[in-house]
């Protein structure tokens, strides 16, 4: 008996230990392997001197481990995950686009100044027919489509191994390479070789790559080669302006909108390429500051409220009401019914728009087809804001069925019958007992519902383009919302203006906080209804 008794207290203690074993090892993965991507990004951040992004990572890595590495801070098990995903994912892009928004950022104005003016620099390079050559491989020490790059180059007359940055030439020790065929094969840490696919694929970022020298600059010819040329500009650092040598004409920065470029007093610019700058709330003062802007701002923003709120009462009126009507117990094939109501929202939202766009076209459409009209819905900004409406009514109203159809079997029976007692009539019951107590669960998702559709792209960028357009006007169109209006704006022709368009985001969040602040406010009165 005994050694029954003390079989059973082994098993007891293995089991024991099976579990405590288990969840440690699950612990230790998990922990070793954060560590080890702070560990493996290192080198990569400090390369590119992200020296804020560096910090971020390993502040990340040290409070997880100190969480969960020791039985202490049961609340902050739970408490750290959440912090850390709502500032990752909803205050950091915030911030970011708050910090853009004072800048001039987009096209042409991706590099600092000092990185402009070498490749202004860079671009003159000549080659000439005594120019030196050298065996190139290419390399990088942050990513191989953004950079940044850098040369490693072996003079196959005299085997001598090179470092091209921006900054200039540096000669290496051949043994801190390993050199194959006069090629650079293995670079140093924290540099990655480029494989030909990717050299082609970074050609337009490396065209405008060079290396600076006393006798001018060296630059890449084709994936494997590199030649020493020379420079026709210079560039005065004192006087902060540009000289061709050949010439003997200055370039100095003139201010053109919110960007600078090196030009001529005659007027000659010598490249397209201005650089990053701040520009405060410049881009604020142009929203308000721009006629044009400003009255189109102002009658899309009227739109955009009509938009989200007709969007939302009308699919919370025809969901309510099927929802009611679908309530009734004594009603068979509900199931059914509601599985067929259901429908439209569980198709992609993508693939609905693009159907629908496809029935109202003038030409071919299934609604002109069927109706025998020839209405041009799309040509007609009253027709295409009805036209919108009517598809998010098709597409929303699933959901407010679904969420009505829950809020009202929550509701209490009793409550009902007490008021049929009383000899209120259906509709009575409806208006004073069944809606009041539904909108108590169901308020904030109205608000929710309202800010999504004040920023709903795809309603109106899959199925009116934003259009009509006028003749005179083809920025705006009668049918864009706030989202549509700005992307056309930031992203048009003219090339992307991140800056610009981060201002205009920023004026959205604020306008969609208040609005909603002021909804959620209103409904703080159904509270005395519960």
């Amino acid at each position: 008996m005994n050694a029954d008794i003390s079989a059973a207290a082994r098993s007891r203690r293995a089991d024991r230990r099976r579990a405590v074993v288990g969840p440690l090892l699950l612990k230790v993965l998990a922990l070793g392997t954060v560590v080890g991507t702070a560990f493996a990004l290192t080198p990569s951040l400090v390369g590119q001197e992200r020296w804020l992004f560096l910090a971020a990572i390993w502040v990340i890595a040290g409070v997880l481990v100190a969480t969960y590495a020791t039985g202490r801070g049961l609340p902050a098990k739970y408490l750290v995950p959440g912090g850390l995903l709502l500032t990752l994912f909803v205050v950091y892009p915030i911030v970011m686009t708050g910090q853009l928004s004072a800048t001039n950022f987009g096209d042409g104005t991706r590099t600092s100044k000092d990185e402009t003016v070498a490749r202004i620099i860079a671009s003159s390079v000549q080659q000439t027919p005594d120019a030196p050559r050298y065996n190139l491989a290419i390399a990088t020490s942050g990513t191989p489509q953004n950079g940044p790059y850098a040369f490693f180059l072996v003079d196959p007359g005299s085997g001598s191994v090179f470092l091209g940055t921006p900054e200039g030439l540096e000669q290496l020790d051949p043994g801190d390479v390993t050199i194959v065929d006069d090629f650079v094969t293995e670079p140093p840490t924290g540099f990655t070789l480029l494989t030909p696919s990717e050299v082609n694929a970074a050609g337009p970022e490396l065209a405008e790559f060079a290396v600076p020298t006393d006798r001018g600059a060296i630059r890449q010819l084709g994936i494997s080669q590199a030649f020493e040329g020379r420079t026709t500009l210079e560039y005065d650092e004192a006087r902060d302006t540009i000289i061709d040598t050949e010439t003997g004409t200055e370039f100095t920065p003139q201010q053109v909108g919110d960007r600078e470029y090196y030009q001529s007093e005659s007027g000659q610019r010598i490249s397209d390429q201005s650089w990053l700058a701040y520009v405060g709330f410049d881009n604020y003062l142009r929203v308000f500051g721009d006629d044009r802007i400003r009255n189109d701002f102002l009658r899309i923003f009227v739109w955009t409220v009509l938009f989200a709120t007709l969007s939302v009462g009308s699919t919370f009126l025809l969901g309510f009401a099927l929802a009611v009507a679908l309530n009734d117990r004594r009603l068979r094939g509900q199931k059914i019914y509601r599985a067929i109501l259901v429908l439209p929202y569980a198709i992609p939202g993508f693939i609905s728009l693009l159907i629908w766009a496809s029935f109202f076209n003038r030409d071919f459409g299934l609604i002109n087809q069927v109706t025998g009209l020839d209405v041009n819905w799309f040509g007609d900004p009253t027709l295409a804001k009805g036209a919108v409406l009517l598809v998010n009514l098709w597409m929303g109203f699933p959901y407010m069925f679904l969420v009505c159809t829950g809020a009202l079997q929550a509701i209490p029976e009793e409550l009902k019958e007490a008021a049929e007692l009383d000899g209120a009539g259906g509709f009575t019951r409806l208006r004073l007992i069944t809606l009041p107590l539904l909108l108590v669960g169901v308020a904030p998702l109205l608000v929710a519902s309202f800010a999504f559709n004040f920023n709903n792209f795809n309603a109106i960028a899959l199925l009116t383009q934003g259009g009509p357009f006028s003749p005179d006007n083809p920025t705006a169109g009668g049918t864009d919302i706030l989202i549509s209006y700005t992307i056309r704006l930031a992203f048009g022709a003219g090339g992307a203006q991140i800056g610009f368009a981060s201002a205009i985001s920023v004026l959205l969040f604020i306008l969609t906080g208040v609005i909603a602040a002021l909804q959620f406010r209103a409904t703080k009165s159904l509270e005395e209804v519960h």
